[in-house]
């Protein structure tokens, strides 16, 4: 057997035992985005819960994780029904009015400022295994396969949710991206032009991102742009503007409860 019939083998195995795995194992309860285009991407049809995900921002956001923080306060707002939300800061620069405006109850969010990566992880494992904890969000640059590893134990051991934001809290220059991850999702965050308002009504329209599907794990890659649905009948928080593959304007999108 040559070296890349033997490297072929080895791929297709681990694609056979991946498929096995997720064939025997129980399917996960998910929050749901409501639009086919992005929920028959992921396993279970929407961000599986009792995981964590990894998002990150681009450029001056890496540091500042302004974009980023927004859509993942809208992502999980729902979940601030379940129970507490902890998160966990490299800099003590959360506003929590404007989180609350994002629809993430502030009575309901609790801050922990951790001095350093290490202690980021810590917190938030012990945050995720803590009765009565719906979701734990983290700032830190990294997470390695062994950290990541026990971020998922737990999540599984507590039924929390995680979410990890990628940032630099204090700048400099850019670590090499980690190939291999934990995470059951991975997401790029940039944020996009509002649309204008009404001529009788002017100013800013509600909040959009770009949002790019980078990594899904049992899944499919995708990207879109979302805005904040601010409707007061609203199911989900978010809805589909845009397939960034055509740019043509999609039906409403909102993420379930």
């Amino acid at each position: 057997m040559t070296a890349a019939s033997r490297h072929d083998r080895i791929a297709s195995l681990r694609v056979e035992i991946d498929a096995l795995e997720r064939l025997g194992a129980p399917r996960r309860e998910a929050l749901a985005f409501g639009d086919k285009r992005i929920d028959a991407l992921l396993p279970g049809g929407g961000l599986a819960l009792s995981c964590w995900h990894e998002f990150a921002g681009a450029g001056l956001d890496l540091e500042t994780c302004a974009a980023s923080a927004g859509l993942v306060a809208r992502l999980v707002a729902p979940l601030a029904d379940r129970g507490e939300m902890v998160w966990v800061l490299r800099r003590d620069d959360l506003h929590a009015p404007g989180l609350a405006g994002l629809g993430l109850p502030a009575e309901r969010l609790i801050q922990v400022c951790a001095r350093d990566e290490a202690e980021v992880m810590a917190v938030m494992e012990d945050a995720l295994r803590t009765p009565g904890v719906a979701a734990v969000v983290g700032e830190a640059d990294e997470a390695d396969l062994v950290a990541g590893r026990r971020l998922q134990l737990a999540c599984e051991s507590g039924a929390a949710t995680g979410f990890l934001l990628r940032r630099r809290p204090f700048g400099g220059s850019a670590r090499a991206r980690v190939s291999a991850s934990a995470a059951a999702t991975r997401w790029r965050v940039a944020p996009a032009p509002s649309a204008p308002t009404a001529a009788d009504d002017p100013g800013l329209g509600p909040a959009r991102w770009q949002l790019e599907l980078e990594r899904c794990r049992g899944g499919r890659t995708g990207a879109w742009i979302v805005e904040a649905w601010e409707e007061d009948d609203a199911a989900y928080p978010l809805r589909l503007v845009a397939e960034l593959g055509d740019r043509d304007v999609a039906t409403p999108l909102r993420l379930a409860g």
